[in-house]
């Protein structure tokens, strides 16, 4: 079975939660911290999938399409610069192969 190759955002998440007194709004901390979690539960739950039948993996896979599309966004709207062209550039990867995945895998 095909599987997604799955990049951590880990630790890069925190480390670009901005520094207090730059212009970026407090929200923003939070909703870096935020997909940072997310994300940790997110490679958790695709990672236990492995076993699950088929409609069980592209519930989860349909899930993680959402919650990419939200987190692409926190970085969009919250990160500048390089750290924000790699972290959309990312989840847009990863957005095009799990959308590969359902529209291969997953009929509604």
């Amino acid at each position: 079975m095909m599987r997604p190759a799955l990049i951590p955002l880990g630790l890069a998440l925190v480390a670009s939660a901005p520094a207090i007194g730059q212009t970026r709004p407090v929200t923003c901390a939070r909703d870096l911290l935020q997909n940072q979690a997310g994300m940790n539960r997110q490679l958790r739950l695709l990672r236990d999938s492995g076993t699950a039948d088929q409609a069980a993996q592209c519930k989860i896979w349909r899930d993680h399409v959402g919650f990419l599309q939200q987190a692409r966004s926190v970085f969009a709207s919250c990160q500048s610069g390089a750290e924000r062209e790699r972290n959309v550039a990312q989840m847009d990867s990863e957005l095009g192969e799990f959308r590969g995945l359902l529209a291969g895998r997953c009929k509604r």
